[in-house]
């Protein structure tokens, strides 16, 4: 067995990402499968971007926050999916140390800013229904601002500490990694040295960035629910629950009791389906979202930015 240290490792040793089967049929029909909820991911975030950009009248917070997380599913896919797409079709299985632990950093930062923006929608939901009156003093261009500007700088500063934390662990060879991505568990088990506190540290910043918005959320929808104005923020309960629902699945119920392949397909559906699922839902339950497409599709060409 090789036992390198991270200086030499970082210029001498590539990952293996053993993705999903070897069968050549099978990995032709995911390449495009994925390729194709890939497309529609970006195509539709990227509307959502560009038409809360060029209508005026959803230059609001909620809208505000929903151009960040559509932003955020954007880089997220795209962090992972194309090299996945590399290692399906055209089986370029390796990525070095430090792309590995560059792949990891992005996916764990963007997967905990999620988590707090969407405790941010929920807060702003809650100011918008239950404080009506005062909802504009509350909620004034700064504060929005900063609160997903926080969010953003928390998560990828949080999730700094983990990497570090990597970075100074040694890996043992064969250096193959039983997933599609660099996720924290397969690039824990290759390490031969005592993980314990890497670990204890991951499990309590990850905890503090899904946990308490999760409460947050609870809390907030709790106050809404009691005005009996649910049908208002359905759309962001909607992508609150098929968020937290895949992710509770992928990480509380499958890691600990199913096989490595379950858990690989549990991971797409927060990779792949929850994105991809988001600009849907907005744009199929959101009145605000109709109109200004209405008016865009009923204006001639360039109309729209008017």
């Amino acid at each position: 067995m090789v036992i390198l240290s991270w200086e030499n490792q970082t210029m001498r040793v590539e990952f293996v990402l053993q993705g999903f089967s070897s069968i050549r049929q099978l990995n032709i029909f995911l390449f495009m499968i994925i390729l194709v909820f890939y497309i529609l991911t970006v195509t539709g975030n990227i509307f959502i971007v560009l038409l809360v950009l060029v209508r005026h009248h959803l230059h609001t917070p909620m809208y505000f926050f929903l151009l960040n997380l559509s932003c955020l599913e954007i880089w997220y896919t795209s962090n992972i999916i194309p090299k996945m797409l590399l290692i399906i079709i055209a089986e370029q299985k390796t990525i070095s140390v430090a792309g590995c632990l560059a792949q990891f950093y992005f996916f764990g930062s963007l997967a905990a800013t999620e988590c707090l923006l969407l405790a941010v929608m929920s807060y702003d939901c809650y100011l918008a229904i239950c404080q009506t009156l005062r909802y504009h003093v509350l909620m004034t261009g700064p504060l929005f601002i900063r609160l997903a500007a926080g969010s953003w700088f928390c998560c990828f500063l949080l999730t700094a500490i983990t990497v570090v934390l990597l970075c100074r662990l040694t890996f043992c060879g064969p250096y193959k990694i039983d997933h599609f991505f660099c996720d924290f568990t397969p690039l824990v088990h290759l390490s031969c040295m005592d993980t314990s506190v890497t670990e204890t540290i991951a499990f309590a910043t990850s905890s503090a960035v899904t946990l308490v918005p999760f409460l947050l959320i609870v809390v907030s929808y709790s106050c809404v629910l009691s005005k009996k104005a649910f049908s208002t923020c359905s759309s962001h309960l909607t992508v609150v629950m098929v968020f937290y629902g895949t992710l509770i699945a992928t990480y509380l119920v499958l890691s600990a009791n199913s096989s490595q392949l379950l858990c690989k397909g549990s991971s797409l559906l927060y990779i792949i389906l929850t994105p991809m699922f988001n600009p849907i839902i907005y744009s199929l339950r959101n009145r605000d979202i109709h109109e200004a497409l209405k008016k865009c599709l009923r204006k001639k060409s360039g109309g729209c930015l008017r």
